[in-house]
């Protein structure tokens, strides 16, 4: 995008014979426009920073107006006067930049001398204005997906590398455990009733079991099982995993409101790592709300019927921006005593699916999950010597 603004503002300078141009791009967070690119205009005028108020110097105007400011020591849209009094400029003319009523920028062009702009030169810089707005929209729209994709490479890496960590970790404390829950328990049976002593190995007990859960999640992240996909009808998963977890609703007082398309059709998926999926994301959200609330989920195929698309969205009190962007990342949690797998393992669990999942939250405001996995309406074997036959 930069070579691309060097070059209108020269061409633009040239063509309308104008002493120089800029090109300024309205920085979003701070509300400044910055400057990106400018021609035939001294460094002591270039040097004096952002102009502080996009609405300051762009007032709202009509859709492709051309703004001609004649008194450049008296209007406010000038924001330093002197400076371009002393570069000899006399006339300005703005071309504010948007797209579908998007501010973007502004494009300035600078005279030594008041004249008329001729509709054909107004026509020009019009048409060199739309076309700057499309290429910015353009490179924003490149530099977002390149570092989603980026955010991605790096979360894959993380979690290649945490996942062979894990496995022999998890593999070398393992066998040292078994044995001391073998032998813990062993004592209990030879010990008396009540005592310290009892007390005591209870807890050993207790928290052995409880290691041995974490270990179990460390492997559960590691392995790179396969999915074992069978024919299954997404809202027959849910089901299941609803029914898993009645008790803790009811306990909890927490509400759940469902709406699963009657026209969801079957797909090959591995049952049992989802069911695991959508347990996790209800606890979590059970989790999330202290006193009561409302668990919603939804089922549905998106427009094409190639996917189907997973939603659960809680009253529960929020993320923020944050955590929100770490939820994924393994042994990552806010919880007191949470393990920072459960998301994790859900995530590589999605992806083995070829699917994406993605949270959605504001503080004291809920979380929403969603979840699009496609629709497999043949196994993935028979799919792959189809097209090897070359038939689709």
């Amino acid at each position: 995008m930069d070579e691309i603004l060097e070059v209108v503002v020269w061409k633009t300078t040239e063509l309308l014979n104008a002493k120089g141009a800029i090109f300024r791009i309205l920085n979003r967070q701070t509300e400044q426009l910055e400057l990106y690119a400018a021609s035939g205009l001294g460094k002591e005028y270039l040097e004096k920073g952002p102009v502080s108020s996009y609405r300051q110097m762009a007032r709202p105007y009509r859709k492709n107006e051309v703004i001609v400011i004649n008194d450049i020591q008296n209007d406010s849209r000038v924001q330093y006067p002197q400076e371009a009094m002393k570069e000899g400029i006399r006339m300005i003319l703005d071309l504010p930049l948007s797209l579908l009523n998007d501010d973007m920028g502004i494009l300035r062009l600078y005279f030594t001398k008041h004249h008329e702009i001729l509709e054909d030169e107004k026509d020009f810089m019009i048409a060199v204005a739309q076309q700057c707005s499309c290429a910015i929209d353009k490179a924003r729209l490149i530099e977002t997906q390149q570092s989603r994709y980026d955010k991605l490479v790096l979360q894959t890496a993380k979690m290649s590398a945490l996942g062979r960590m894990a496995a022999g970790i998890a593999h070398e404390i393992n066998n040292p455990l078994a044995g001391i829950l073998l032998y813990s328990s062993n004592m209990i049976k030879k010990v008396p009733p009540d005592g310290q002593l009892k007390d005591g190995l209870d807890i050993i007990v207790h928290e052995t079991i409880r290691c041995r859960g974490i270990i179990q999640g460390l492997l559960d992240f590691s392995r790179e099982r396969e999915p074992e996909k069978t024919l299954a009808n997404i809202n027959d998963v849910i089901g299941k995993a609803l029914n898993i977890l009645e008790n803790e609703f009811r306990l909890n007082r927490i509400t759940v409101e469902t709406d699963l398309s009657e026209e969801m059709a079957s797909s090959f998926l591995d049952e049992n790592q989802m069911e695991q999926v959508f347990v996790n994301l209800l606890i979590n959200s059970v989790e999330a709300m202290d006193e009561g609330g409302r668990i919603d989920i939804k089922t549905r195929t998106d427009a094409k019927g190639k996917c189907m698309e997973i939603e659960f969205e809680d009253t529960g009190s929020g993320l923020p921006e944050e955590t929100l962007n770490r939820i994924f990342e393994p042994f990552f949690s806010t919880k007191s005593k949470g393990t920072g797998l459960g998301l994790a393992v859900s995530y590589g669990i999605v992806q083995n699916h070829m699917g994406d999942i993605q949270a959605y939250s504001e503080p004291d405001k809920g979380a929403r999950f969603m979840i699009r996995i496609p629709l497999l309406q043949q196994p993935p074997s028979m799919k792959t010597e189809g097209s090897k036959n070359g038939t689709p």
